[in-house]
């Protein structure tokens, strides 16, 4: 995968500096846009980094594709991340936030954080994907969550997944991904392990039934 320059973004410790490109780049040219998808890698895919993993799309257009992986955390958590960046927590803080694991978001900048959570507030560097959904690269989020404010629903992952233009295109005619409408359930509330499961299932698919005509392809 070749690494994009969709979204600049901050280091880690330090999150990213105000990117006023967010949200300011066209439609991509073919007219495919899979913000807001899940991208869900097939059975087949024996792709070390990709393989069972769910991506979340936050920007598709034409600088190309900036994605998130959703279910493969890492073994740094949140308490470890609030000590790198030097973030002093509040009394506000939930107890179950510290113990949260960071996920690894893709290997395009894996040395910076990225934080997908439910919209609310004011962030200097940050994208309003839906509703339900925003995508937030400077540390001023971390800061509200530390001091026991913030989103009540979030993902903070390392590093995050960048296509080039038609580069996802290319792997989907090459039956790479399987694509559906995303669901913020599954990004935010379901357990790890089970959002891969969850978001073939919102294809009305049963798992097994993939893995097992993919094992016979």
């Amino acid at each position: 995968m070749k690494k994009s320059k969709v979204g600049k973004t901050l280091p880690m410790p330090g999150m990213p500096p105000e990117d006023d490109t967010l949200g300011n780049i066209g439609p991509v040219s073919s007219g495919l846009n899979l913000a807001n998808h899940f991208l869900i890698a097939m059975p087949s895919i024996q792709d070390p980094i990709f393989g069972g993993t769910v991506v979340y799309v936050c920007e598709h257009n034409e600088k190309g594709v900036l994605g998130v992986v959703i279910n493969k955390p890492t073994d740094m958590t949140m308490e470890v991340l609030f000590d790198r960046v030097d973030l002093k927590l509040g009394a506000g803080l939930r107890s179950s936030v510290v113990d949260e694991p960071i996920m690894f978001g893709g290997p395009v900048q894996d040395d910076r954080g990225f934080v997908l959570h439910s919209p609310g507030g004011r962030y200097s560097s940050s994208l309003t994907v839906t509703d339900d959904v925003a995508f937030t690269t400077s540390i001023d989020v971390l800061e509200a969550v530390a001091n026991g404010a913030g989103p009540a629903r979030m993902l903070v992952s390392i590093g995050y997944s960048g296509w080039s233009p038609g580069q996802l295109e290319e792997e989907l005619s090459r039956n790479g991904w399987l694509t559906v409408a995303a669901d913020a359930h599954v990004l935010f509330d379901l357990p790890i392990e089970e959002r891969y499961t969850a978001a073939i299932k919102l294809l009305g698919i049963d798992p097994l039934m993939l893995a097992t005509e993919a094992g016979h392809a």
